[in-house]
Parts: structure tokens; C-alpha cells; sequence
């Protein structure tokens, strides 16, 4: 019995089939390289280079394979891109969803554990945000990926296909042996982009306002440890294999940190002057966005290790400094 890594190849994917194979499992991978990367995958997992919209390739690869369950990481990810592609989001994120299950309801396959987002709140008034409150996406991509937790509910109803959603807030870091980490093009998220400040390869970090109501005036955000939010996801597959219900959980630390202090982070971590500049606010861009984690940590029995931000920046700094070309260069 496999299990089968949608999007195996990305920054969050590999490490979950890194997790899967150390722990003795099965592990086959599914993705299109458009912003994954081969090098970050496995050796021991079985690869397959396709898209999961494409039945015929994602059916075949059920034939070939003995699927037991789903991680299911393949979808669009940049807020910006989503609003001002908004088809290409539903089409690669819903759409790419429907053949999943069309998939896993003709082959008998029943759990699926989900990557889902802290954008399908939108801008909620109160921290920190629990999973009861209110979902009101304010970007296509918070909107997909809530039509695709739509859809595996009332799969669930239909097929018996049980699932976990789980709503990610600020992943980062890397693995702690610096083989596997963070490597997009383009670059968007804030970590990665200060580190390739203090590399010399950017020539400053633009804080997008400060002018909030926050203690230092910038954004401030809740940043989960990717190796963590991994094995949040091991337990959530353990919780589907004991015959629980299907249920969505929030992936984060209960505590902020401001754009301003990850920068003073990374500058005590790295040495490196790291310049900024300040820019004018971005447009949707909420204050202040906190999980509260407790639900995954009742339920699931999750406790994430590495939740302060220096530990965070430290395995970032350690890949990215291993990695001056991210997976280019090995």
C-alpha cells in the first residue's frame, strides 16, 4: 500500500514525502514540475511527471500503483497571480480537485488529507482565528481553495471519501539537514526573500506598510515550521486510517511576529545588514492574521517543536546558504 503525494515535488510536498519515507511508508509522487522541483524529491519515492487535471495520466497512475490514501498538495498558491488570473485558480485548483476525486471515487480510495489556507478567512476582526470562525475569502485563491474543501465535503456525503482539511498560516523554514527547502521563481514568500537580501541577491526587503495597528506598525503573521507542519499532516492521515470524521483543522503557533521583526530576526541569525525600505500598503493585505492551533493539538495530539522564529530562520538561512541557486546548482 502507497501513498499517493499530489504536488510531491513542491516546498511543502517534498518535505511531506521525506516524513513518509522515514517513517517506513510507501511513497509515490505526482507533479508537473512547474514549480516543483525533481531534485527535492525523495530517491526512494516512485515519481510520475503529469498534472493532476489530465484523467487518463492520474488513472493510470492508480493502475500502476496500489493507492492506500491522498496528500493532496498540487494547486496554484499566489494570491496576487490569483486575482489577476482568477480562471487559471479555478481551473488548476477546482477543476484539478474534481478529477482527484472523480479518481478516488472510482477506485475505492476513501482518505485524503488537504492543503488548504489560512486565506479562506479572509480578514477576520478577532485573533486568534479559530477553526469556528467565519470563512469569507477576500482573493481567488482563498476562494478555491474553499470550494475545494466544499467539494470533498459533499464527496464525503455522496462517496464515503473522508478527508482532513488543513488551513496553513505562514509555512517556513526548511529541513534540518538543509537537503530539502524553500525554492520558488518567483520568489513571494517573506523568509526567502529576506535571506536572498542578506545573500546579496536582492538589493533590500520593501516592508508594505507601516502604518498598521500593530505594536511596530507592520504586518504581523503566524509562521508554522514546515518540518512541524508536516507532521501535523502524518497525524492527520493516522486520525482518517482510525475511521474519525472528516473535519478541517487551523496549522499555526498562537503567536505573531511583524515583518520588521522577522527582518531583526534574520539579522541576528545571518550577520547581515539586510537593508529595507518601506512601500505603500498592499491591497487586501490584513494586519494581522494569528491561529489558534489548539484543535490539532487536542484532536490530533500535534506538538510542533520548533515554534520560535529563530529556530524558523535558522534552517532557512542553513538551506539557503547550501543553496545559492536553490535546486539549480545540485
Amino acid at each position: 500500500m502507497a501513498i499517493l503525494v499530489l504536488g510531491g515535488a513542491g516546498y511543502i510536498g517534498s518535505h511531506a514525502v521525506d516524513q513518509l519515507v522515514e517513517v517506513g511508508k510507501k511513497v509515490v509522487v505526482v507533479d508537473n514540475l512547474l514549480t516543483g522541483h525533481r531534485a527535492a524529491v525523495h530517491p526512494k519515492a516512485s515519481f510520475y511527471k503529469g498534472d493532476i487535471r489530465d484523467k487518463e495520466f492520474l488513472s493510470q497512475v492508480f493502475e500502476k500503483e496500489i493507492i492506500d490514501g491522498v496528500f493532496h498538495f498540487a494547486a496554484s498558491s499566489l494570491v496576487g497571480e490569483s486575482v489577476e488570473s482568477p480562471l487559471k485558480y479555478f481551473n488548476n485548483n477546482i477543476y484539478g480537485t474534481q478529477v482527484v476525486l472523480e479518481v478516488m471515487q472510482e477506485r475505492g480510495i476513501k482518505n485524503i488529507v488537504f492543503s488548504s489556507t489560512a486565506a479562506v478567512y479572509g480578514e477576520p476582526k478577532v485573533m486568534p482565528i479559530t477553526e469556528k470562525t467565519s470563512t469569507n475569502p477576500k482573493n481567488p485563491y482563498g476562494e478555491s481553495k474553499l470550494m475545494m474543501e466544499k467539494m470533498m465535503h459533499w464527496c464525503e456525503q455522496a462517496y464515503g471519501i473522508h478527508y482532513v482539511a488543513l488551513r496553513y498560516f505562514n509555512v517556513a523554514g526548511a529541513k534540518l539537514d538543509s537537503t530539502i527547502g524553500e525554492d520558488h521563481s518567483p520568489e513571494t514568500h517573506l523568509v526567502p526573500l529576506i535571506l536572498q537580501t542578506a545573500l546579496g541577491q536582492r538589493k533590500e526587503i520593501v516592508v508594505f506598510g507601516e502604518d498598521y495597528e500593530t505594536p511596530d506598525g507592520s504586518c504581523v503573521r503566524d509562521y508554522v515550521h514546515v518540518v512541524d507542519l508536516i507532521q501535523a499532516h502524518l497525524l492527520a492521515l493516522e486520525y482518517l486510517e482510525q475511521g474519525n470524521e472528516s473535519t478541517v483543522f487551523n496549522l499555526g503557533s498562537n503567536q505573531g511576529f511583524s515583518v520588521k521583526e522577522m527582518v531583526t530576526a534574520a539579522r541576528k541569525i545571518t550577520g547581515k545588514e539586510i537593508p529595507t525600505r518601506v512601500g505603500p500598503r498592499r491591497a487586501g493585505d490584513p494586519s494581522m492574521l494569528v491561529a489558534s492551533p489548539d484543535k490539532a493539538c487536542q484532536i490530533l495530539g500535534w506538538k510542533p517543536r520548533y515554534t520560535d522564529v529563530e529556530t524558523i530562520m535558522t534552517t532557512a538561512w542553513n538551506w539557503h546558504q547550501t543553496h545559492l541557486d536553490g535546486y539549480e546548482n545540485k
